[in-house]
């Protein structure tokens, strides 16, 4: 993810996650009874990460693919279209390997390593490794998801460090296919939004509220409210609804 800005064209992106939550995709016909497939491609108003806005405050496509295993082990490729000028290009790939599972009863663990990847960007090197962890669970009819990502100083991000810390919370709303979900986030280091807005301030905090259905078989959408401290530049830093239409596979 520096600003890490993120990247892709709809053919590229089946070569490419979220981190944060592909949905499933059937097994096909000749993987592995212990392998399953999973993948997404998705329209979204404006591509935000962190908070920040990686396309300009324009549309972005994205998609991803996972491959896991039943032993939790998986690989995953995620990508984005962006607008990230000579550094970083019009894409970004995310590339990742980690593993998930139930560490405890009710309570899992998903740890791994990102690899951020700028293949159109032409000036200097962009690319940086990224490890992360999350923890998440059942409370109530809330699920909580709380999660570490840690850079440490590489050359993609000058030379510097940045850490950042979440939270997240999911309530599925009863007899309906709507989910409402809550997000808070801290950076410290050089992808904080108020140092990449030219601030000396290298902390800040971002957030977001929102709300996702399923409407037709794999189509879903969301629409999330996002916003970040620090100063207000627009297609940006600037508080904004983004819309995301997804098919998954």
């Amino acid at each position: 993810m520096t600003m890490s800005v993120r990247g892709a064209i709809a053919a590229t992106l089946l070569a490419g996650t979220a981190l944060a939550a592909t949905p499933a995709f059937a097994d096909e016909a000749d993987a592995p009874a212990a392998i399953t497939i999973s993948g997404n491609v998705a329209l979204t108003t404006d591509y935000r990460f962190r908070g920040v806005s990686l396309s300009s405050g324009d549309p972005a496509i994205q998609g991803g693919i996972t491959v896991a295993h039943e032993s939790g082990l998986y690989v995953s490729t995620w990508s984005s279209s962006i607008n990230g000028g000579d550094v970083y290009g019009q894409q970004e790939l995310d590339i990742l390997a980690g593993w998930s599972g139930e560490v405890t009863s009710g309570l899992t663990l998903d740890a791994g390593l990102l690899y951020y990847v700028y293949p159109s960007g032409h000036v200097g090197d962009a690319n940086y490794w990224e490890p992360y962890a999350s923890l998440s669970g059942d409370i109530g009819p809330a699920t909580v998801k709380v999660g570490v990502a840690y850079d440490w100083k590489q050359k993609g991000l000058g030379h510097d460090d940045n850490l950042y810390l979440y939270g997240n919370v999911d309530v599925a709303i009863p007899d309906t296919p709507l989910t409402v979900s809550g997000h808070i986030g801290y950076t410290d280091g050089v992808l904080a939004p108020e140092f990449l807005n030219g601030l000396d301030d290298r902390t800040g905090w971002d957030w977001s509220i929102g709300a996702s259905a399923t409407v037709f078989g794999p189509l879903s959408v969301s629409v999330s409210y996002i916003g970040v401290t620090g100063p207000s530049v627009d297609g940006f830093t600037d508080d904004t609804v983004v819309g995301t239409l997804t098919a998954s596979f």
